[in-house]
């Protein structure tokens, strides 16, 4: 086992074991062929997420429809996905992330899928994923990227499911929360990488993990900035650091209006 994984945080390490059992259940209902069938069907060009990322009206935030977090508890007692993805997307969104994982975050692969029916920016599956089945669910449910998360995953697994999303149509933003865990996405392939600057032992955040990080991914990485990001000025500094966009939930969906939210974060009015 890869020493990384090996010393993965409690929190962590439940998670994706319930990701494991929950995907097992799923798979003895939904075989792997009929799910491979629907994915091809509905293929998208894996290159729609990076380019949104990279070419979209600056600042490019991936705005983030979930309903609870570890964290946090409840954060929105009243959640409809699809009426928050029209609301990011009416104000420049370049993707929706939308949270499918249902034991820790309330999430599930229906929001995604009315996600889908309401808006045509990317969407990112958020979620832990460990097989390739759940890379065929979010194809399947119109995902057009999908979040691995170094920390859960052997480099062996990571390089895997990097190409199996691929092969599936499926960008990969892969997740880092430091130094080794970045160089470790870069190894396995990742072309997009996440830095969270949210402890997944503590699940405190630290800004300044962006800062390090940063100065350790080539230029020709998609570079996107997670948590801990509260305002336009915050977007603005990230972006001179060389970030390309930013991944932001908590923010946006515990406030009354998500979409004026967004609207106020990336700086087009009060």
């Amino acid at each position: 086992m890869n020493a990384a994984l090996s010393e993965a945080p409690d929190l962590l390490a439940a998670i994706t074991a319930a990701a494991r059992r929950i995907t097992e259940v799923r798979r003895a209902t939904v075989s792997e062929a009929l799910l491979e069938r629907k994915a091809f069907v509905r293929a998208r060009d894996s290159r729609r997420f990076a380019a949104a990322l990279r070419d979209s009206p600056s600042p490019r935030v991936i705005a983030e429809c979930k309903r609870r977090s570890p964290s946090k508890g409840i954060l929105r007692a009243v959640y409809d996905a699809p009426l928050h993805a029209r609301a990011y997307a009416d104000v420049g969104a370049a993707a929706i992330s939308v949270l499918t994982e249902p034991t820790f975050f309330d999430g599930a692969l229906e929001h995604l899928e009315a996600v889908r029916a309401a808006v045509d920016v990317p969407i990112l599956r958020k979620d832990f994923i460990v097989t390739r089945y759940q890379l065929l669910e979010a194809a399947a449910a119109g995902a057009d990227a999908a979040l691995l998360i170094v920390a859960a995953l052997s480099d062996d697994d990571l390089a895997t499911l990097i190409r199996d999303a691929e092969a599936l149509g499926l960008a990969a933003l892969v997740e880092a929360h430091d130094r080794v865990e970045a160089q470790r996405a870069l190894d396995a392939g990742a072309t997009i990488v996440g830095v969270n600057s949210r402890n997944l032992r503590t699940l405190a955040v630290d800004p300044a993990v962006h800062a390090g990080i940063i100065a350790a991914l080539p230029p020709s990485i998609i570079a996107v900035a997670e948590s801990g990001l509260q305002t336009s000025a915050d977007l603005q500094r990230l972006e001179t650091a060389g970030y390309k966009a930013f991944l932001v939930g908590e923010r946006l969906i515990t406030e009354a209006d998500p979409g004026l939210a967004l609207r106020r974060l990336r700086g087009a009015g009060k």
